[in-house]
């Protein structure tokens, strides 16, 4: 871990650091790395080590609490298939969510959760108790991490089960007021209504009228 940092390190430029500090707000260290240079780096040491070895860096990474390393740990990790068993990365994954403060890097980890999710859709079980968290981000995470669910244009019956259920979730969401919750539910259906945009205006139809007026319009700028 401690040659992985020095090279995310050595990348670092101080100004930049300076402004994702401001843009981001979350209090951390930030080295001032830009994204594509942390792919390329999480696409080679994704080639270079085995995946216990992986797990155990991504572990490292994101316990520095520095804003590049916990990126590049879930990236680590953001792979369709994962052999021989996958059931350490969702764990992994799983247990930094009550760690979420800020939407960069929560999206980058519930990027690399949602494949664990479509490898195994049984964890939406488990997705599910997130909904009824009073942590925002854990919250917020349930919808964003089961995105893949609103992409599928010939959905199979255990798909639309799925969409309809995290359908729900989102209509419950929608009684809370808070930006970033508003926001999960908006991008989801603005997302399913480029695949399934009948479900999208049901929805609104019956729900509509409660979300915040920003939520509603990015919900439906995309219905044709």
């Amino acid at each position: 871990m401690i040659d992985a940092l020095a090279e995310l390190r050595a990348c670092g430029e101080a100004q930049k650091a300076q402004d994702m500090a401001r843009y981001h707000k979350a209090e951390r260290e930030y080295l001032g790395v830009a994204n594509p240079v942390l792919e390329s780096f999480a696409k080679k040491w994704r080639a270079e080590l085995t995946l216990d070895e992986r797990l155990s860096l991504a572990n490292d990474l994101w316990r520095t609490n520095i804003h590049e390393a916990r990126v590049v740990a879930a990236k680590l990790l953001a792979q369709a298939r994962l052999r021989p068993d996958d059931t350490a990365a969702w764990q992994l994954i799983a247990s930094w969510v009550p760690e979420f403060d800020a939407w960069a890097i929560a999206d980058h980890a519930c990027g690399a959760g949602s494949k664990r999710l479509v490898w195994d859709p049984s964890r939406v079980d488990e997705v599910e108790a997130w909904t009824h968290s009073d942590h925002l981000w854990t919250k917020r995470a349930a919808m964003v991490i089961t995105l893949p669910w609103t992409k599928q244009n010939n959905p199979k019956p255990a798909e639309l089960e799925t969409r309809d259920r995290v359908l729900g979730w989102a209509a419950r969401y929608v009684e809370d007021p808070r930006w970033f919750i508003q926001k999960s539910v908006s991008w989801w259906l603005r997302d399913l209504s480029r695949h399934d945009p009948d479900r999208v205006r049901a929805f609104l139809a019956v729900h509509g009228e409660k979300m915040k007026r920003f939520a509603y319009k990015d919900a439906s700028r995309l219905l044709p």
